[in-house]
């Protein structure tokens, strides 16, 4: 079914496993059965970036506040969709001194921009577990189109009864399109903080209702 191309794990498998979900699956089972809405749990997810630094190495970090809905459809991938709103003031390099840098007008501007929005327009699939998302991302009131590469992981029911999805996804967007242009020279040639930022997306989301 593309979208939701996975088989199940038999019960023999998953009872080797301690503390495995009570249901699990794997590329190969028809789970059109999951067509339905979706939100995402934050505390099982992940949205992350990586920026070049000195142009030698990568920063990291992530937004730990966030709020995200999907509506998967296994019939018609086409028609699946997602929508995710971060909270900028929950940025988190590790190092407080660069998050607060990262809050001011020369990034982010929080205070007058307090969140990042993005909408997805379109799903394609480009294989049996793999698919590209097109959206709109907002950043301080600038709206560009983004591409995500997206991978289905798998769907389990948990522990708890509650069914879940997974995802992992990446982008590489430019900060400069949406006005995040800070920088400085290096006295080697070059600049501080690269244009390029990688995004990364490890998500699990739980039905809804």
């Amino acid at each position: 079914m593309g979208l939701f191309s996975r088989k199940t794990v038999t019960e023999s498998a998953t009872a080797t496993l301690p503390g495995a979900p009570s249901h699990a699956t794997t590329p190969g089972t028809d789970l059109s059965h999951l067509t339905g809405d979706y939100v995402i749990d934050a505390t099982h997810s992940r949205i992350g970036f990586a920026v070049r630094h000195a142009m030698v190495t990568n920063v990291r970090g992530e937004f730990t506040d966030y709020d995200g809905k999907l509506h998967l459809d296994g019939g018609d991938p086409a028609d699946s969709r997602a929508e995710l709103v971060i909270k900028v003031a929950s940025v988190d390099t590790g190092n407080e001194q660069r998050d607060g840098h990262l809050r001011t007008g020369d990034f982010f501007e929080a205070e007058a921009f307090p969140e990042i929005a993005f909408r997805s327009t379109s799903t394609q699939q480009i294989d049996a577990d793999t698919y590209r998302l097109t959206g709109d991302l907002t950043i301080k009131a600038t709206t560009r189109p983004v591409v995500l590469n997206l991978e289905f992981t798998g769907t389990a029911t948990d522990p708890y009864g509650i069914e879940r999805v997974g995802f992992e996804g990446t982008a590489t967007v430019d900060r400069t399109d949406f006005g995040l242009s800070y920088n400085a020279a290096l006295e080697t040639g070059g600049v501080l903080i690269g244009e390029k930022v990688k995004l990364s997306f490890d998500i699990s989301a739980v039905r809804a209702g």
